[in-house]
């Protein structure tokens, strides 16, 4: 795993902004894996500055999110679909028929899921997944005890995860207690990953997720088994990592992103 410690949450998203701005100059039909949640908000609008200032094109680019919740509309203010529209899909010039988001009022799940495994093997698998974490190191909506293997599936939200994103509610009991959500196996099989930590809040997860051991108790512990991934820290993300200063010097030997 390639550890960049950034100095704040802006250097951290441009740096990812420049990741992905360098992936789709590589191959302008990318596929795309994408997150949501207040973390990867500043990368999307780097993503959009790119776009409207660089030309960076996104109309052959093909997008894949991770979860959303079960039984919200897509215009909902807290549904994926609205999220990903109003943080990234309106301002750039991707197709709407190239995105692809878990469909939260499916009335066959199982089926569903079936299907969106298929469609990514369709397009040849995600080329680079956006990742962020929880506060108890999950990924996606695979909390902990999740199984390393897992596929695309509904998933029953931790207590702890719901009153997390009790913050984007008016209330803690209007967030949804299920969600469909990608798959650790699922996840494992993009061919790199761009993990995004930031704020003291997620600190203890970040430092068992990189350094600790690998456990479905913290489900992102696994991107330590991948041969691509790279986890882009704030400072105050990476305040609890025991090797962040040979990470800052590695950083320092390699130069800019390859």
């Amino acid at each position: 795993m390639r550890v960049i410690v950034a100095k704040d949450y802006d250097e951290m998203s441009k740096r990812a902004g420049s990741i992905v701005k360098d992936r789709l100059a590589k191959k302008p039909n990318l596929v795309l894996g994408l997150a949501t949640g207040s973390t990867p908000v500043g990368l999307y609008k780097e993503l959009i500055r790119l776009h409207k200032e660089e030309g960076l094109s996104f109309k052959d680019v093909v997008t894949f999110n991770l979860d959303e919740y079960c039984g919200l509309s897509h215009d909902h203010p807290q549904s994926y679909h609205y999220f990903m529209k109003e943080n990234l899909f309106k301002d750039i010039d991707i197709k709407p028929e190239n995105t692809h988001i878990p469909e939260g009022l499916s009335k066959n799940v199982e089926e569903f899921c079936r299907k969106y495994e298929e469609e990514i093997k369709k397009c040849g698998g995600i080329d680079l997944q956006v990742l962020g974490i929880g506060g108890d190191g999950h990924i996606a909506f695979n909390e902990p005890g999740s199984s390393l293997s897992s596929r695309t599936r509904v998933k029953t939200l931790d207590e702890g995860t719901i009153k997390d994103n009790a913050r984007f509610f008016e209330r803690e009991e209007d967030v949804p207690k299920i969600a469909i959500t990608m798959g650790i196996g699922t996840i494992m099989e993009a061919k790199e990953h761009l993990l995004l930590i930031n704020g003291k809040n997620k600190a203890e997860a970040a430092a068992k997720a990189i350094e600790g051991p690998i456990t479905s108790q913290i489900t992102a512990s696994v991107l330590q088994n991948h041969p691509k991934t790279i986890a882009i820290l704030d400072e105050e993300a990476a305040s609890l990592l025991e090797r962040s200063d040979y990470y800052k010097f590695t950083e320092e030997q390699s130069g800019e992103i390859s």
